[in-house]
């Protein structure tokens, strides 16, 4: 690291990023054995989990980015002025079917959570999780059995939805009868505006539960865990720093991101440092998302109480929701998040 580099790491600890709580290092080595001995030592009580469109692939929602398979691949059909624009105001205004389209497929209750939810479920069920900040949209989440109130909803979600006008709230059970009846949802009060599920659009700002909880979650944390996500996508990215200076922070992906550079740095955002000399506390668990926490219930000796978990899933797909017809099974599928994003403006709202 250059000497201008180490200035602004100093700077940046001095003034951008939280306190440290307890005092560390709370690793005995920045590996699976090290976080496993810590997660067992009895000092690992306070867990956030930040989770993407990742940890949904194996519940049968795509990502973005597959080729032929992803969202931005599949929506080619609809000739969108770029593959965002389906999540962007101006455009839904213009042409909403096409995110109606997706809506139909997305709409909770067909879909299962996956090894990656009921991990995260397990933690609850150990009393170690603080929270779950997600990007997904899908509300996996709910189905696994996580308590809403331990779930933060980054990007919305489809629990609720409103006018883009007028900002009536409709109910959820209302919008998915417009939805699978093929209809487009019009606001039954001011009859003009289209009624839109609660999830975040570029250009719109996070939910108010995010930014107030980040505020007194992330420094009483005691561990950190990512898993499946890009971390290309602020404010949700910039919380891997807001955790203690020792705290350890994990990172369960099939690629390294997040890691830590002098843009980061200039915007208060301390990266992951995974081959750093003076690395203490950031793990890089690469590879298959649900087989790498399969290997670290195994490691964590929680194996029996993971497949009782598993096994005792009340999941049933949801009855309201018909069967895909021929017409809609060739419609493109949809993610889970648009945490996957490449573009680069971020929501308005920060903090």
């Amino acid at each position: 690291m250059s000497f201008i580099d180490q200035k602004l790491v100093k700077e940046v600890s001095q003034v951008k990023l939280s306190p440290d709580i307890g005092s560390g290092p709370f690793l005995s080595s920045p590996d699976m054995k090290g976080l496993v001995d810590y997660m067992k030592s009895g000092r690992c009580k306070r867990v956030i989990v930040m989770t993407g469109a990742g940890v949904s692939v194996a519940a049968g929602i795509p990502d973005f980015r597959t080729p032929g398979t992803g969202l931005y691949y599949n929506l080619q059909k609809y000739k969108l002025p770029s593959p965002e624009a389906i999540f962007t105001l101006d455009y839904f205004r213009r042409n909403p079917q096409p995110f109606f389209v997706l809506a139909k497929e997305l709409y909770p209750g067909q879909y299962d959570g996956t090894k990656c939810h009921y991990f995260i479920r397990l933690l609850h069920e150990k009393g170690m999780l603080l929270r779950n900040y997600t990007q997904n949209i899908d509300t996996l989440e709910l189905s696994t059995g996580i308590p809403e109130d331990l779930l933060v909803f980054a990007h919305g979600s489809y629990a609720s939805a409103s006018c883009i006008e007028c900002k009536h709230p409709h109910s959820r059970e209302w919008v998915q009868k417009e939805v699978f009846s093929d209809r487009i949802p019009k606001c039954e009060k001011c009859e003009r505006g289209l009624v839109k599920p609660d999830i975040v659009f570029f250009g719109e700002n996070l939910p108010d539960r995010f930014f107030d909880l980040a505020k007194t979650d992330f420094p009483k944390a005691d561990l950190l865990i990512v898993m499946g996500t890009s971390l290309t996508v602020y404010p949700f990215a910039g919380l891997i720093s807001k955790v203690g200076f020792n705290t350890p922070r994990v990172l369960i992906n099939r690629d390294p991101v997040g890691a830590a550079t002098p843009m980061m740095l200039m915007r208060g955002h301390l990266g992951f440092d995974f081959g750093g000399n003076q690395n203490t506390r950031d793990v890089p668990l690469l590879g298959d998302c649900q087989e790498t926490v399969e290997q670290l219930v195994q490691l964590l000796g929680w194996e029996d109480d993971f497949k009782n978990l598993m096994n005792s899933s009340t999941f049933k797909k949801d009855a309201s929701i018909p069967s895909p017809s021929s017409d809609s099974a060739s419609a493109p599928s949809v993610s889970s998040s648009i945490s996957k994003t490449e573009k680069s403006e971020a929501p308005k709202k920060t903090q």
